[in-house]
């Protein structure tokens, strides 16, 4: 006869709760954002459609960090990154997509995934790939080619060209809808530096003496703030915009 493993949530792991609780908010999110988008103008279809991939794909990780971690105790690290590495270049995609009336190019959305990849990518290798034990050269050196692409995204949401477009547009919902998503970028996910320095030889590990044990608590919280949040600001755009379409005169 065949046993099979059940892996159950520990009563007293609060990391434990929001794997599972995340995997459950995103799915929501997920089945919302699509069913809504039949509800939205054409244009902004596409945005809800994105809104929809990104809390779905993250659902699905969500799904396997979790039995990841209670069966191993350890932080899903390259389960997390394959997420990220999927969904943030979807919420960069967003900033284009909300912009794209107001002249927003491809080439503009093509930078925005690659500065998001290239954040993501040395944010790995930094964190992966550092010695046993923790280098914090390895860890600073990747740390600091990470932040480039984080900083290239912040000023673009910010002061840059996305910034630009959304004032251009001389759409109020638009404008705030943007900078909503902006301040997303800037508080939301400050988060993951944070944890990444962190960990074993980050500047927070050696100076501070924080460890990683508790970051995926903190990721896990943040990711759902910011993937569900991020559909949801441009979902109110969305119905906004669309309600406003059908109130004008044809």
């Amino acid at each position: 006869m065949l046993f099979l493993e059940v892996l159950t949530i520990p009563k007293d792991d609060p990391v434990a709760f929001t794997f599972f609780t995340g995997y459950m908010a995103m799915m929501a999110a997920s089945v919302f954002f699509f069913f809504e988008r039949s509800r939205m103008d054409d244009k902004w279809q596409l945005s809800m459609l994105i809104s929809g991939l990104i809390t779905f794909i993250a659902a699905v990780h969500y799904y396997y960090m979790r039995d990841y971690y209670l069966a191993t105790g350890e932080n899903p690290t390259a389960l997390r990154y394959i997420d990220w590495t999927l969904t943030v270049p979807l919420m960069c995609v967003e900033f284009y997509l909300l912009t794209r009336a107001a002249g927003a190019s491809k080439g503009l959305m093509w930078k925005l995934i690659i500065a998001s990849v290239w954040m993501l990518v040395f944010g790995y290798i930094g964190e992966a790939f550092n010695p046993e034990g923790g280098s914090t050269s390895h860890s600073v050196i990747y740390g600091f080619l990470s932040t480039l692409g984080y900083i290239y995204v912040l000023y673009t949401a910010w002061a840059g060209e996305v910034a630009q477009l959304a004032k251009d547009s001389k759409n109020p919902a638009i404008e705030r809808s943007v900078r909503i998503l902006a301040w997303f970028v800037l508080v939301g996910w400050a988060i993951y530096p944070i944890g990444y320095m962190c960990m074993p030889g980050g500047w927070l590990n050696i100076g501070l003496g924080w460890d990683s044990s508790g970051v995926d608590l903190f990721y896990n919280i943040a990711d759902a703030i910011n993937k569900i949040g991020f559909g949801l600001v441009v979902y109110g755009l969305a119905i906004t915009e669309t309600e406003k379409a059908k109130l004008a005169p044809r």
